[in-house]
């Protein structure tokens, strides 16, 4: 069994969203799932919340296009060992399946400082500035 390639932890908060990047850039699936905490929720569409298992499916949907991250950090905000990381990113280029993907928006993301000093994902929201879904309204 060959072990996946590893991507050094973020260390401080900030650096958070490049540590995403390179990992997001492997293409592997639990190199992605190392920069979360292991109960760490997704929200790979507005409305929609994943973790564990169901948080490394919605994530592989991504890496298999085998197209690139690009990110760039608007703001950081840290109180005690939380973070809000408010980051844009853009995913362009041609898919694996041949086709022109472009996918973007401005990530409003929760992470953890750790007991080992490193900062992980608690809830990944990459489209965080989208609006969810209409709930139907409540019987009366």
């Amino acid at each position: 069994m060959t072990h996946p390639p590893s991507v050094p932890p973020a260390t401080s908060a900030a650096e958070l969203p490049h540590v995403f990047a390179r990992a997001f850039n492997t293409f592997d699936e639990r190199v992605l799932d190392q920069v979360y905490e292991p109960g760490a929720g997704f929200v790979p569409e507005p409305g929609r919340l994943v973790t564990g298992p169901g948080r490394m499916r919605a994530n592989d949907e991504f890496l298999r296009l085998r197209v690139p991250i690009r990110v760039a950090p608007r703001h950081t905000y840290i109180v005690g060992d939380l973070v809000l990381l408010i980051v844009d990113f853009v995913i362009d280029g041609v898919a694996a399946h041949g086709g022109h993907v472009h996918i973007e928006g401005t990530a409003t993301d929760v992470a953890r400082r750790g007991p080992d000093g490193c900062w992980r994902y608690a809830i990944d929201n990459p489209f965080g500035v989208a609006t969810a879904p209409e709930a139907a309204p409540a019987p009366r």
